[in-house]
């Protein structure tokens, strides 16, 4: 028996008819969005659990490009080690792929 058919049942064993008709009435008001306190269940995240949630960000959107940074001259530091050690960076020997 589905769940419907059992509440159904349950309804007419513990209230009378014209309670019944009350009850139906409620139902027509929530459905048809008249009661604002009381919304029917959503039951889409049940459905689907992995659904995004959507969010704004919370600082606005860029009213201008970003500045770029300025280059740095890979020359310079360089000439800085070399200034003060007295002799030229070497460079590094890649390790051969095949070994």
């Amino acid at each position: 028996m589905k769940k419907t058919t059992r509440f159904v049942i349950w309804i007419c064993s513990k209230f009378t008819r014209r309670e019944i008709e009350q009850i139906i009435q409620g139902l027509i008001e929530v459905l048809a969005n008249r009661n604002p306190k009381v919304k029917p269940k959503d039951d889409f995240k049940e459905k689907h659990p992995n659904y995004r949630n959507f969010f704004v960000d919370p600082k606005p959107p860029l009213k201008a490009p970003p500045q770029n940074a300025p280059r740095l001259n890979w020359k310079e530091p360089l000439s800085n080690y070399q200034k003060e050690k007295g002799y030229p960076l070497l460079l590094v020997n890649n390790k051969d792929p095949k070994d």
